[in-house]
């Protein structure tokens, strides 16, 4: 009788422990775990390819060393003793949404350290936060990383991974093999020095004979963060498997012949294929000089490599660049000429960089545009840049030309 009754109650302690683990894993272990195809999120992709407007131009907007740190907690630095205890990330992510509203740009560059490492105690979480309003618009957006980026909780891969899953966004970690705009045709190239080496092809304006065809290259490069030389420290730079692939997608574009419909007559006409590039930190050539035709405040020295791996020289050999984009000195915001190429820094732009108080944040707007035909736009024909003040009416100034087909 009494192994009866220990048998009964062994029974109903098995069925409780079962009917326990079955509530247990419906009501709160499986709604964690089991996938619900429905709920699944894709990255919502920008509407591609990058083209002309039927205006004919094309905008993009620089947004250079944003240094964002945890938003609210993290405090500006170089600010008037005034602004101090009510400044925070969140003016530069305020900056960011007001220069998307007043320039509506085709395009937005981020132009590296968009996170400072030290200050960021979760990398992911940052890079959601700082990227947050290029999200928030539906505008394409492309980033390369910085000398700070890596500083807190995620590798140089790791963040351009990340940053090429966002929505909206169109950097790539590796560049392509194939040059397509679309992101399933892409076949990724991984022997190549850093991360958040692509180009982007922006396309002729629609109607137009060039609607389907490439007419302006954006070339984005990792320069890398540190390194050693000879036992000290100095920047990184961008190396020969860089500018070897650099090389090849220009050569690509070079020397091809566009046909034009003018008067209903066909023949061929000589359509530039113009490139801009952009990345990090500034070139050996920016400090020696001569620079030539400076516009703008050149205020502090220029922080470079002690390398000078050729990055001048190539682009003079390439023949297609006509202006490179850059960040890292913050106090700097001029745009100089170097042997008929123009680099033009994109001034400080997050509040917990470094500054110099009084001495307002700034962005960098870059549009081309293109020529007028008879009956429909041409190729690019112009590219001009100015630049926009977060001093509380976002004043615009220093605009000027960068190059003209015709000059």
């Amino acid at each position: 009788m009494e192994s009866a009754r220990q048998w009964i109650y062994s029974l109903l302690f098995f069925s409780f422990t079962i009917a326990s683990l079955y509530l247990l894993d419906t009501l709160i272990i499986s709604t964690k775990l089991t996938t619900d195809y429905q709920n699944i999120q894709l990255k919502k992709h920008p509407q591609l390819p990058l083209r002309f407007n039927s205006d004919g131009t094309f905008k993009i907007l620089q947004v250079a060393d944003m240094h964002y740190g945890n938003g609210m907690v993290t405090r500006c630095r170089d600010v008037l003793v005034s602004e101090f205890n009510y400044c925070s990330d969140l003016n530069t992510t305020q900056f960011l949404r007001k220069m998307i509203d007043i320039e509506k740009p085709d395009l937005i560059v981020f132009t590296g350290d968009n996170i400072f490492g030290t200050s960021a105690t979760d990398a992911a979480e940052s890079l959601f936060e700082v990227f947050a309003p290029a999200i928030e618009s539906r505008i394409p957006w492309a980033a390369v990383l910085g000398n700070h980026d890596q500083e807190s909780t995620m590798n140089r891969e790791e963040l351009m991974s990340l940053i090429s899953l966002m929505d909206y966004s169109v950097s790539q970690t590796f560049p392509s093999t194939k040059i397509t705009s679309d992101p399933m045709e892409q076949q990724p190239m991984t022997n190549i020095d850093g991360f958040g080496n692509y180009n982007l092809e922006v396309q002729g304006a629609p109607g137009s004979y060039l609607s389907n065809s490439s007419i302006l290259s954006l070339y984005l490069l990792d320069s890398g963060d540190r390194a050693i030389v000879n036992g000290f420290r100095t920047y990184n730079w961008i190396r020969e498997s860089q500018l070897s692939w650099l090389r090849g997608v220009s050569e690509k574009f070079q020397g091809r012949w566009k046909y034009a419909d003018q008067s209903l007559e066909i023949y061929p006409v000589p359509v530039m294929h113009p490139a801009l590039a952009f990345f990090h930190i500034p070139i050996p050539e920016i400090r020696q000089g001569p620079i030539k035709d400076i516009v703008g405040t050149y205020r502090e020295y220029v922080a470079c490599s002690s390398v000078n791996s050729g990055v001048l020289k190539t682009l003079i050999s390439m023949g297609d660049v006509k202006a490179v984009f850059i960040g890292h000195d913050h106090t700097n915001d001029f745009c100089g000429n170097l042997e008929g190429i123009w680099f033009c820094y994109g001034g400080g732009f997050g509040y917990h960089g470094y500054g110099v108080a009084g001495w307002p944040r700034r962005a960098r707007v870059i549009q081309a545009e293109l020529g007028k035909g008879k009956e429909t736009w041409m190729g690019v024909e112009k590219i001009r840049t100015w630049k926009r003040l977060d001093d509380g009416v976002l004043t615009k100034f220093d605009e000027q030309v960068l190059w003209d087909r015709h000059s």
